[in-house]
C-alpha cells in the first residue's frame, strides 16, 4: 500500500509539473487575423487608407513585410507601400506610397508566411476585398487649448490621487479650492501662489490661492471649455459611427470621427500618421477603455496631435495605456496602474489611482 501511495504521488507530482510548465492553449494555436481595416467588403474607402490588419497574438516582426502583407488593385502589380509592425507585435499596417486609385476594387493578402513568436505560421492565407471612394480623408486642423494647454490635469470641482502616482506637469483645479487637491501631500510655497508635491514634477494650483493665480486658472478653464466646444463643433466628420461604438483593434489613419453613441476599446488600437496629422474624436456619450489595452501610435503620430472629446465620462482600466488630449465634459478616470501620455482635462473631476500621466 505505501509503494502503491508512493507512485500515486509521483504520478501526481510528475503530471502536476508537466501541465503548469506547458504553453497557454492559445501560445499553441497558429496566429489568425481577427480584424481588418478597411471591412471586408467595404466600400467609400479613402485614396489616402492605411490598411490593417489585427493579429490573434503576438507575430515575429521579421515574418510581416512586403512579401506577406500585399495589396493589389486592376493591375496584377501589387502596390507600392511600406509595411510595419506596431510596437505589441500584434498589429500590422500597410500604408501605400501614394493614393489609391478611385472606385477601385482592391484586395488585400497576408500569407502563412507570417509566423507567430514560436515560428509557427498562420494556418491559412487571409484575403480580403474593399473599394474606395474618390475622395481622400484630410486631416483637421488641431484644437487650440490656449492657457489650458498649460495643465497636464485641469479640473472644476477636484483632483485626486491614491497609491504611487507620478505625474509630470502641471495640475490645476478651479473654482474649486486647494482642499479638493487631496493625496498629493503638497505643501504651499511661500508665496501662496503654488504648491509642490514629491509625486509631481511641476506645480500645482487651485482657486483659493494667492493672486494671480485665482485669474489665471479661470482664464485656463475658460479655456478648456472653448476647446471642448471647439472639437464637439467640428462638421462634415470623414467617419460615421465606425464599429457601432467599438473600435477594438482598428488602426486609425487621421480625421474627424464623430459617434452618436458612447466608444469602448476592449483591445489595442493603432493610430497611424505623421507627425503633423490630427486626429479628432467626437463621443457623445461615455469612453470606456478596458483593462490592461493600448492606444500605439506609429508612422510618427504625436500625443499632442490626438483630442478625445468626450460628452459623457472616461474611464481608462487597469494598467491600460493611453495617448491623447482627453477634452471631458464630465469626470475623467485612471483605474489602478493606468498609463497618460497625453492631458486629462474635466469639467468636472479627475480621479487617479497609482498612475503615470506625462504631458506631451
Amino acid at each position: 500500500m505505501k509503494n502503491f501511495l508512493k507512485a500515486g504521488i509521483m504520478v501526481l507530482l510528475v503530471t502536476s509539473f508537466y501541465t503548469s510548465c506547458a504553453p497557454p492553449v492559445d501560445e499553441l494555436a497558429a496566429p489568425t487575423v481577427v480584424s481588418v481595416n478597411p471591412a471586408v467588403a467595404g466600400t467609400g474607402a479613402p485614396l489616402n487608407s492605411i490598411i490593417s490588419v489585427t493579429f490573434s497574438k503576438k507575430v515575429a516582426a521579421a515574418t510581416v513585410n512586403a512579401t506577406t502583407f500585399t495589396l493589389t488593385g486592376s493591375s496584377v502589380t501589387p502596390v507600392a507601400g511600406t509595411v510595419a509592425l506596431n510596437e505589441l507585435g500584434t498589429s500590422a499596417t500597410f500604408s501605400p506610397t501614394g493614393s489609391l486609385a478611385g472606385s477601385t476594387v482592391y484586395t488585400a493578402t497576408v500569407t502563412t508566411g507570417v509566423q507567430d513568436l514560436l515560428a509557427k505560421p498562420m494556418a491559412a492565407t487571409y484575403v480580403w476585398s474593399f473599394t474606395t471612394g474618390t475622395t481622400q480623408a484630410v486631416s483637421p486642423a488641431a484644437v487650440s487649448l490656449g492657457t489650458a494647454g498649460n495643465y497636464v490635469i485641469l479640473a472644476k470641482s477636484a483632483v485626486s490621487t491614491t497609491g504611487t502616482t507620478a505625474v509630470t506637469g502641471h495640475i490645476g483645479v478651479s473654482p474649486a479650492a486647494q482642499s479638493f487637491i487631496t493625496g498629493f501631500s503638497e505643501t504651499l510655497d511661500a508665496t501662496n501662489t503654488f504648491a509642490t508635491s514629491g509625486i509631481v514634477t511641476g506645480r500645482l494650483y487651485a482657486a483659493d490661492m494667492t493672486s494671480p493665480t485665482p485669474s489665471t486658472l479661470t482664464t485656463a478653464v475658460g479655456d478648456m471649455e472653448t476647446a471642448y466646444t471647439d472639437a464637439a463643433g467640428r462638421v462634415t466628420p470623414d467617419f460615421l459611427n465606425m464599429g457601432a461604438g467599438d473600435i477594438s483593434g482598428l488602426t486609425l489613419i487621421p480625421g474627424l470621427y464623430k459617434w452618436g453613441t458612447g466608444v469602448l476599446i476592449t483591445s489595442d488600437v493603432t493610430l497611424a500618421g505623421s507627425d503633423s496629422d490630427v486626429w479628432i474624436f467626437q463621443i457623445a456619450e461615455d469612453l470606456t477603455v478596458s483593462n490592461g489595452v493600448m492606444v500605439t501610435l506609429s508612422g510618427g503620430a504625436l500625443p499632442e496631435n490626438i483630442f478625445w472629446q468626450v460628452a459623457g465620462q472616461t474611464s481608462l482600466g487597469t494598467t491600460a495605456s493611453f495617448k491623447g488630449v482627453i477634452l471631458c465634459q464630465t469626470q475623467i478616470v485612471l483605474q489602478t496602474g493606468a498609463v497618460l501620455n497625453g492631458r486629462a482635462l474635466a469639467q468636472t473631476a479627475v480621479t487617479l489611482d497609482a498612475n503615470v500621466v506625462t504631458q506631451p
